[in-house]
């Protein structure tokens, strides 16, 4: 059999440690590949101008299958200050390499699981009757549109005449008509009905595979009408041809609220890129924070499956490392599944589950200690000891 090939995009900080060790898993638990490595992030922003490089595009549009781990995104004066001399004051704007990814390729759907592991001393506990402690079972789904919303990119700071005239015309604008223009910033929530549709169906496809009881749109449809209305619309539409599977409206505000009250309650939770983006980092504290989060991003033909906690730079020189991967190798067992190796996924989760719950190798995080390198001497478990205590239960 041929190998397969993925694409590897360690990119920045943390996302360099985290991705070779979730590639020893997966090597260790049978999965034969090549890797191929790809340029992405802020050292080829600050040398080239581009944080996401037309040969990264090249590659990922060969292989269509990558392991991402992290990127560093700052603001933008921040952003201007640090590139290269010779690369100032040419126009360059910066733009989150993962954001540019996923639009390119038209990854619409991120699905980002949220299930408690047995054992693990980070689960959300919660006070019950009697004053006893109940740790609920937190088994949720995130499904968030990923190329629209507020994360779209179409934004102005001192609109031009074009666009502050069409502006104008909408009768609720005249409350913003005190303010210069060129004070004025904005940022536009655009919806699709094609890609609202196409998410919200994916959840409840999803759901009707896995069993799952309910779907719940998470938007805000009493105050943002026209967007997360048309998705509240087409969740009603949608829900007819699944007769069996509920279908729950939760505002985002009131969602996270409940996400402490009654977690075990939702299964597949649907929202646009900004509320999904935020439903899941919430359901990711309940679940052990985030280095048990993962996520694929998935289009018609490219996939790119990455753990949702960020390059967390101040980690990034740490020797040895001693941030948890558990995050980048669930991610790792997501993209197995899309490539129909879930046997070797189900192999490697359940030996993360049995490394968490017997807990005599544990990261930092889970043993709730302050982030440094100190921490090692305390009894935490390094990054690649982690990958060692899983490799073992393989």
């Amino acid at each position: 059999m041929t190998k397969r090939t993925i694409v590897s995009m360690p990119g920045d900080g943390i996302g360099q440690v985290v991705l070779p060790e979730a590639i020893r898993v997966l090597e260790a638990a049978g999965f034969e590949a090549d890797y191929v490595h790809a340029d992405i992030g802020w050292e080829f922003w600050c040398n080239e101008g581009n944080p996401l490089p037309q040969r990264t595009l090249d590659i990922l549009a060969k292989h269509k299958i990558a392991l991402f781990g992290a990127i560093t995104s700052k603001p933008k004066a921040e952003a201007d200050a640090e590139l290269a001399p010779e690369l100032k004051d040419k126009g360059l704007v910066y733009y989150s390499p993962i954001v540019g990814m996923r639009q390119h390729f038209d990854l619409n759907i991120c699905i980002r699981p949220c299930q408690t592991f047995k054992g693990n001393p980070l689960n959300f506990i919660r006070r019950g009757k009697g004053n006893t402690i109940e740790e609920p079972m937190v088994d949720s789904v995130i499904f968030r549109q990923n190329t629209e919303g507020l994360y779209g990119g179409v934004e102005w700071t001192n609109p031009s005449d074009q666009v502050y005239e069409a502006l104008k015309t909408h009768p609720k604008f005249k409350k913003f008509a005190w303010s210069p223009r060129e004070e004025l910033a904005v940022s536009t929530r655009i919806f699709t009905k094609k890609y609202t549709e196409k998410i919200v169906r994916a959840a409840f496809e999803y759901a009707d595979k896995f069993g799952y009881k309910s779907v719940t749109v998470c938007e805000k449809p009493n105050v943002i009408r026209e967007t997360s209305g048309m998705m509240l619309t087409l969740g009603k539409a949608i829900q007819k041809e699944y007769p069996h599977i509920q279908l729950w409206n939760t505002n985002i505000d009131a969602q996270m609220m409940w996400i402490t009250k009654n977690p075990e309650d939702y299964g597949v939770i649907v929202a646009g890129n900004m509320f999904g983006d935020i439903v899941s980092d919430g359901f990711a504290g309940l679940i052990g924070g985030l280095g048990f989060a993962c996520s694929a991003n998935i289009g018609d033909e490219v996939a790119v499956f990455e753990p949702t906690h960020g390059s967390a730079p101040k980690y990034q020189n740490f020797s040895p490392s001693i941030v948890n991967p558990i995050a980048m190798v669930l991610s790792a067992c997501m993209m197995l599944d899309h490539i129909g190796e879930s046997d070797i996924a189900k192999k490697i989760r359940k030996a993360v589950a049995a490394v968490i719950e017997e807990r005599k190798t544990s990261a930092y995080d889970m043993l709730k200690m302050r982030g440094s390198q100190e921490v090692l001497k305390q009894g935490a478990a390094s990054t690649s000891q982690m990958a060692d205590a899983i490799i073992a239960k393989l």
